[in-house]
């Protein structure tokens, strides 16, 4: 881990993802190095349509209906959705995949390199994480870091989440309908420095060469105060459970057989101590919150997710 104070943490830090031969700009999947939700089975699209459905209705059933999957990594998720939907919705379904890597075939599937302008719901998941920041050594006297990270003792390390605000907001402002950020975070009373690495499924200290993913956890009452507007802050098994995820098993035989194995992918999704833990950060915009989801606990941090040193 360097610790020079000239060290330019936010450009080595883009270098190794985005640059030339970085992570992802050389096309290095997330699915082969940690596992996301969407990996795990359908049942994340299968919510995920449900919340673009509520979107769609709140907006009057536009004549198109965008679902936006930014950092779409392999485009699993988008593929997910755009095979899961039925009826009107896939009739008027406009699947988007937003990622700087080479993109990947799929039926239905768009690929872009930035955030179009759209109409229905956008989800960055895992996306702010791996949005490079600064980083500074306390004191300092950043005007984020005063705002969002007030207890930075003298000596540690702390990531600046400023990029990251300005893509949020600027990804809300892109959207009417609604805008998910689906992420790992921590809040101005739990903050931590996270910046971490991963290559083939384990967690390694973070180098600057393009071998391994770097990320770090999101700020998320600064990016939800940075794009203001009707928002709420949730977990992960909390959003689902309300979408109706519930993992109960019944049947018999083959469908108990099938029944169980959802029931465990759904489990894995809601584990609070693992993907279950993650925020949703979700903004309307033109629709409101309150329509799409019903009134849920707020979101905390789970120190566990939290990277050891």
């Amino acid at each position: 881990m360097h610790t020079c104070p000239m060290f330019d943490w936010e450009a080595a830090w883009h270098a190794a993802l985005y640059g030339p031969g970085g992570f992802f700009a050389r096309g290095e999947k997330p699915s082969a190095h940690f596992r996301t939700s969407p990996l795990v089975g359908p049942e994340l699209a299968e919510a995920l349509l449900t919340l673009l459905s509520r979107v769609d209705a709140a907006l009057g059933f536009p004549p198109v209906v965008d679902f936006v999957d930014v950092g779409a990594g392999g485009g699993e998720l988008a593929f997910a959705v755009r095979s899961l939907a039925s009826g009107s919705l896939a009739s008027r379904l406009r699947v988007t995949a937003v990622e700087v890597g080479p993109p990947v075939e799929l039926p239905g599937v768009r690929w872009t390199t930035s955030v179009p302008s759209c109409v229905g719901l956008l989800v960055g998941h895992e996306w702010l994480d791996a949005i490079p920041c600064p980083v500074v050594t306390g004191p300092s006297a950043d005007p984020w870091i005063t705002r969002w990270w007030p207890s930075l003792a003298d000596g540690e390390l702390a990531e600046v989440g400023s990029p990251r605000d300005v893509a949020w907001a600027a990804a809300v402002s892109s959207v009417r309908g609604a805008a998910l950020a689906i992420d790992y975070g921590h809040l101005v009373s739990s903050r931590r420095f996270t910046l971490t690495g991963y290559r083939g499924g384990r967690q390694v200290e973070p180098v600057f060469d393009g071998s391994c993913d770097i990320t770090a956890h999101v700020a998320f009452d600064a990016c939800a105060a940075a794009a203001g507007g009707d928002r709420v802050l949730v977990s992960q098994r909390d959003a689902l459970r309300a979408l109706g995820l519930s993992g109960s098993v019944a049947g018999a035989g083959w469908d108990w057989l099938e029944s169980a194995a959802r029931a465990g992918r759904i489990a894995e999704l809601r584990d609070p101590a693992g993907l279950g833990g993650f925020g949703w950060l979700l903004h309307g915009n033109g629709v409101a919150v309150a329509d799409l989801l019903p009134a849920l606990p707020p979101w905390r941090p789970n120190p566990a997710s939290f990277p050891v040193w």
